[in-house]
């Protein structure tokens, strides 16, 4: 005889206050807490690079970009997240009182791994698209030279740009940043599959 045990329903604030004593980081999507899977040593130098060059380019302008440890808030879906890099355009517009939370990205980059590509591709891109300052959506390959960039036109159309090869420069829309595919993988080696 096999034992079904019912699953367990969080509400938002149970799920914060369990958030900020976790010793790792889980995903919160409308009632259930899901752990996140650990980054692979690519994965990381991938998010870092695009992070490092960000503040070296665009410094007079009025952005702010965050890297893995903020998490995102979309009330539409009951979801919280962490995405790998974040950049907001002003200032952050934090839910509730904390500082750890935030709920207007300009662009969100996500690093793609074998276990989370299919999500980061179709439901986790359709909520990101319901935050009324969502303007980018950059999904970079962490085994291979590629990267797939979403712009939105209007109010519901997305233009798609695929960049493959490390000649590759890709150019933002949202703001006023290039960068090229041979710095965004600068010192990955996809000889490594650690996943």
């Amino acid at each position: 005889m096999i034992l079904q045990t019912e699953k367990r329903y969080y509400t938002p604030e149970e799920y914060l206050e369990l958030e900020e004593k976790a010793e790792y980081k889980n995903e919160y999507k409308d009632g259930e807490i899901i752990p996140m899977t650990g980054g692979t040593t690519n994965h990381n130098k991938i998010a870092g690079n695009f992070y490092k060059k960000f503040p070296l380019t665009v410094q007079a302008q009025n952005y702010d970009i965050y890297i893995g440890d903020v998490r995102l808030c979309i009330p539409r879906y009951r979801l919280y997240t962490y995405p790998d890099v974040m950049v907001v355009k002003g200032e952050p517009v934090y839910e509730g009182t904390s500082k750890t939370t935030i709920t207007n990205p300009l662009l969100i980059v996500e690093v793609l791994s074998n276990s989370t590509k299919n999500y980061d591709k179709t439901d986790k891109f359709k909520y990101y698209r319901s935050i009324p300052e969502f303007r980018e959506y950059i999904m970079i390959d962490q085994y291979s030279f590629s990267v797939e960039q979403f712009a939105k036109t209007t109010e519901q159309q997305w233009i798609f740009q695929e960049y493959e090869g490390k000649e590759s420069i890709l150019v933002l829309n949202s703001l006023d940043l290039q960068i090229s595919l041979d710095e965004i993988y600068e010192r990955v080696n996809f000889e490594l599959s650690e996943e």
